[in-house]
């Protein structure tokens, strides 16, 4: 029996329809959003810009496997100023959110009205 070549996936293919799925998430929540890259070009831009949460940074990734740490520092690094957030993904996974933990908290005490 023939072995059947392995296909490659186009990365940059498969990068942009998980874009393009996790901005549809944001619409069902009511949110305007769209694909950052295909728009602004620029290396620093959002993978996902959502006009109703501004001063958001999102990084996405749609795949198996991989270091959420340096997607982070990816993401804090082309912030500039914005709040850094992973939006991940696997197969047959909810899309999970990733931030530094000072953030999630920072968010809380806002959301509980609570000033430190």
């Amino acid at each position: 029996m023939a072995r059947r070549p392995i296909q490659k996936i186009n990365s940059r293919a498969k990068g942009a329809a998980g874009e393009r799925e996790f901005a549809q998430v944001l619409k069902e929540y009511g949110l305007e959003a769209r694909r950052g890259q295909q728009f602004s070009g620029s290396k620093d831009s959002p993978d996902v810009v959502c006009s109703g949460l501004t001063g958001v940074h999102f990084e996405v990734k749609r795949v198996q496997k991989g270091s959420p740490y340096d997607w982070l520092e990816q993401a804090k690094n082309d912030a500039g100023g914005s709040l850094p957030i992973v939006a991940w993904r696997r197969n047959n996974h909810n899309w999970v959110g990733i931030l530094d933990l000072a953030d999630l908290l920072h968010l809380l005490i806002i959301r509980e009205g609570t000033l430190l």
